[in-house]
């Protein structure tokens, strides 16, 4: 090793450490990488920029804006609802149609874009049957996931492989439907597996039957004041039985600007006091009622004000494009801004320890929002929120709706046939989507995740750096000495399992994309040194790099169903681990079958 791999190979580390303990958020450290790469000379300023200018990159800017425009037409959630209407007498049938649908849609449009549009479907598919939402979304986000591998659009890790590959000139690029060949069988396993598994090896979390039953899962916090009839008032939560009554927990105690964090329990509640507390809705109403304190106002949240026409309460999941990430409800000025009022929020992972006015807001929070119906629907209109309600499976009125729909479908039939390249495509079908007015500039700007475009932008040239520093090769040595521990024939196999297992191991705990730009390299190295194909070793790592079912942060989508599903850590393991496993396996055997070691 040398003292400049030793230095890239800190530097790599050093970016999966800030990732995995999201210090700073994931473009923050990326840019910060990049500085570290231009500081210590391993990148020229024009190297170092490079990324920003890359075709990949470009084109996957372009494909959510396409995105957007085919969510505006609502057509995905139409032809979805009304295909699973068709199989509704057969619970089984109506579940496989549905997982199909959605992996299919994922191979032609941004899964995370997909996963976004269905969960509000899901949730409703879920009441349909009489199950608990959380039998399900994770189902949706692994369909989601396993669908983008079936082409090249399917997901960013695939452009992002393709892009580095055709920047190295020493393999074809990647065909647009190349991927179908083992994507299919990656869908077709884990669409079965899911079948077989999920709604026994999945927790009900959730209940589907009324509204306020389905927050039962105590996971919002929200402030409670002590009025002054309140038969709290000279008594302690313990001597109230505050928690067993109510399954509240009672979290801290706000009293004339002091923060009482100790002993808690025992603490003798004075009237204005305000209590912190942890749970669900239908826990604070009952405790309303009983102990008589105010829920932030003085209205009356029962089942039958909740359910009446002009107001609606719904759960809010705040989107990654949102831009109210990083404030506070205080500076956002919530209800005067969208003429809603939040009565609780849910921050999974974490311990809320303060007024739900100053907790800042991160992508995928849960807000439990009160509010006249056409606010709300307006709030879930500014591309802000995910509104987590029955939606109208309606299409889109514009005279030209169905032309979104249209122009994705040419652009990826024409790139596969080798008429026009993707970026050419995709930049045309906007140009063209903007001309009919089908999605505005500024619509468009705020459709494009601009994390994503920097995340991978500045993370480009660290793939460099790893190829040019040695790294790749040093890195690829390494498994090639690991692989000879098994016979000659073997060894191939053992290179490809041992790759595999790698980067399904950095992408649980890191970025898909941040995994692919890494170890692209690495698979590039690996392949000259032994002498063989590279391809099975590239398709291993498109693979690989989006088989992300162990963990909620290694994938967008994962995290996005996180907080409706109410799951737990473990639960992912649980479900994920298995047809991980299985998938690696597969991988192994039917991989070389389809893309040779030795070309012929």
């Amino acid at each position: 090793m040398t003292i400049e791999i030793g230095i890239v190979l800190a530097i790599v580390f050093l970016a999966f450490i800030l990732f995995v303990t999201e210090k700073y958020p994931i473009d923050v450290t990326a840019v910060f990488i990049l500085a570290l790469l231009l500081v210590t000379g391993f990148l020229s300023p024009e190297e170092a920029i490079s990324g920003f200018s890359n075709p990949a990159v470009i084109t996957i800017a372009l494909l959510f804006i396409l995105t957007k425009a085919i969510e505006k037409t609502h057509v995905l959630e139409y032809l979805v609802v009304r295909i699973n209407q068709i199989f509704s007498r057969s619970m089984n049938l109506g579940l496989a149609v549905f997982l199909i649908s959605i992996a299919v849609a994922s191979a032609l449009v941004n899964n995370t874009a997909i996963v976004a549009i269905f969960i509000p479907i899901t949730i409703r598919i879920a009441q349909s049957y009489g199950m608990s939402p959380s039998k399900l979304l994770i189902p949706l986000s692994y369909a989601a996931i396993l669908g983008g591998t079936m082409t090249l659009v399917g997901t960013s890790t695939n452009l992002l492989v393709n892009s580095i590959l055709i920047e190295d000139g020493s393999q074809t690029p990647l065909g647009m439907f190349e991927f179908a060949k083992f994507g299919i069988v990656m869908v077709s396993i884990g669409i079965i597996y899911l079948l077989l598994f999920s709604r026994k090896m999945l927790p009900s979390r959730t209940v589907a039957s009324s509204l306020t039953k389905s927050f039962h899962m105590g996971g919002f916090l929200t402030e409670l004041k002590i009025l002054k009839d309140s038969p709290l008032i000279g008594r302690t939560c313990l001597e109230r039985s505050i928690n067993h009554n109510y399954d509240v927990m009672v979290i801290d105690i706000l009293r004339e600007g002091s923060h009482i964090t100790s002993n808690i329990r025992n603490t003798v509640l004075e009237e204005d006091d305000i209590l912190i507390v942890r749970g669900s809705l239908d826990s604070f109403v009952r405790m309303k009622e009983v102990e008589r304190i105010a829920m932030l106002t003085d209205q009356k949240l029962n089942e039958e004000e909740l359910v009446q026409r002009d107001n609606v309460l719904v759960e809010l999941l705040i989107s990654q494009s949102s831009d109210l990430i990083g404030q506070n409800l205080k500076e956002i000025n919530f209800r005067r801004r969208f003429g809603s009022f939040v009565l609780a929020i849910r921050k999974e992972g974490s311990i809320l320890r303060k007024k739900i006015a100053y907790v800042v807001l991160a992508a995928f929070d849960t807000l439990l929002v009160y509010g006249p119906r056409d606010k709300i629907t307006s709030l879930g209109n500014s591309g802000d929120f995910i509104v987590l309600e029955e939606i109208r499976e309606e299409l889109s009125k514009h005279r030209f709706w169905w032309l979104s729909v249209t122009l994705i479908l040419l652009i990826v039939i024409l790139a596969a046939l080798g008429i026009l390249p993707i970026l050419k495509g995709a930049l045309i079908a906007v140009a063209i989507l903007w001309i009919y007015q089908l999605i505005t500039p500024n619509e468009s700007y705020r459709a494009i995740r601009w994390q994503v475009i920097v995340l991978i932008a500045a993370l480009i040239p660290l793939g460099i750096v790893i190829q040019s520093s040695g790294t790749a090769a040093w890195i690829g040595g390494l498994l090639v000495k690991a692989a000879h521990v098994f016979p000659a024939q073997y060894t191939p196999y053992a290179l490809l399992g041992l790759l595999y297992l790698l980067t399904m191991i950095l992408t649980e705990i890191s970025s898909n994309a941040a995994t692919a730009i890494i170890m692209t390299p690495v698979a590039l190295s690996l392949a000259a040194q032994i002498g063989l194909d590279a391809r099975p070793f590239i398709f291993v790592i498109c693979y690989a790099a989006s088989a992300s079912f162990i963990t909620p942060v290694g994938y967008q989508t994962n995290l996005m169903v996180y907080g409706p599903g109410g799951y737990k850590f473990g639960d992912y393991f649980k479900i994920g681990f298995p047809l991980a496993f299985i998938l690696w396996i597969v991988a192994i055997v039917v991989i070389p079958m389809l893309w040779p070691f030795v070309s012929v």
